[in-house]
């Protein structure tokens, strides 16, 4: 049986087949924008600032966490991926999350869609299920980190009711994204208890 949503697409718990796909999807972007971090005694402050040229990243392989993209439900109760699939372009998107029973916390490992694809309403749709399962867990929040640079990215997570709730300006210290801040991000679990 096909679970097409409002989207045209398939969206469905990852199955052993689909890691290649997973593996080699595109969650490169481009953006004319970017959020400066600017640290104070007393916390952090964000602006949105142009750039120009535009920044185009594409992330290196050895920054995906292949192994947590690739969890099937049978794997573990905890961890979750649910994939985006076309009608005839396979797997065009996915969301990776784990699940913290000491702090209620549904963690956003990685949610990638396909350029080609972007725009259609598959991060919502994958939300969708990723708050069902964090539901079903008994997640309080949904959390996530995101890059300051990736203005779009963002720009989606706010408009899906994320906040912002934390910094940490080391955290890709002697990557490729070394100069970069990790912005964290949460929302209230609707159906949390």
């Amino acid at each position: 049986m096909r679970n097409m949503d409002d989207t045209g697409y398939e969206i469905r718990s990852a199955r052993s087949e689909d890691t290649e796909a997973i593996e080699t999807l595109d969650g490169s972007f481009t953006t004319r924008t970017i959020f400066q971090v600017a640290v104070t005694e007393s916390g952090f402050a964000l602006q949105e600032i142009p750039v120009d040229p535009p920044i185009h990243k594409v992330f290196p392989a050895e920054d995906t966490d292949s192994a947590d993209a690739s969890v099937t439900e049978e794997e573990d109760a905890n961890s979750r991926t649910f994939v985006a699939v076309g009608a005839d372009s396979g797997v065009v998107g996915f969301a990776a999350v784990s699940y913290a029973a000491w702090n209620r916390r549904l963690v956003i490992e990685d949610i990638e869609i396909a350029p080609a694809h972007r725009g259609r309403g598959l991060g919502r749709a994958l939300l969708g299920h990723v708050v069902k399962f964090a539901g079903e867990r008994g997640a309080g929040h949904i959390w996530l980190e995101v890059s300051n640079v990736n203005a779009p990215a963002i720009h989606a997570y706010r408009r899906m009711g994320f906040t912002f709730c934390g910094l940490d300006t080391t955290l890709y210290d002697g990557t490729p994204s070394s100069g970069e801040q990790a912005l964290y991000m949460s929302m209230p679990c609707p159906c949390g208890v």
